[in-house]
């Protein structure tokens, strides 16, 4: 299946990395997303309905406080809170920060400032 093209769609990420094995793990471990090598050999990812790629940058600080706040789509969020403090990453806001929505906030093992979103 290839990813949805179009004018204004998101499509590539450029995520901030201490060690891009340990952020490679930590996301293809907590939200299944793809991690491959690139032809250039650069690590790279898919995420989990491969609509988005990217790839972890190391050389550029954390992104730790809240700017542009990318939310992860969960299907349990209790469940992927669990799975980011298993494999290094910290919650920083638990569910029930955002009234009205099933959304939480961590850092992964970098310190970069995500959330997670589950639908009602």
């Amino acid at each position: 299946m290839s990813p949805s093209l179009g004018h204004g769609k998101v499509c590539y990420l450029q995520i901030p990395a201490v060690d891009i094995e340990t952020s490679a793990r930590f996301y293809a471990a907590v939200f299944g997303w793809n991690v491959r090598q690139r032809s250039d050999g650069e690590v790279a990812f898919d995420d989990g309905v491969g609509e988005v790629s990217g790839a972890w940058v190391t050389g550029r600080p954390p992104q730790g406080e809240p700017g542009v706040l990318v939310y992860i789509m969960v299907n349990d969020i209790d469940f992927a809170l669990q799975a980011i403090k298993a494999y290094g990453g910290r919650v920083v806001q638990e569910v029930g920060g955002d009234p009205g929505e099933i959304t939480a906030r961590f850092l992964d093992p970098a310190g970069n400032l995500f959330g997670v979103y589950q639908d009602q």
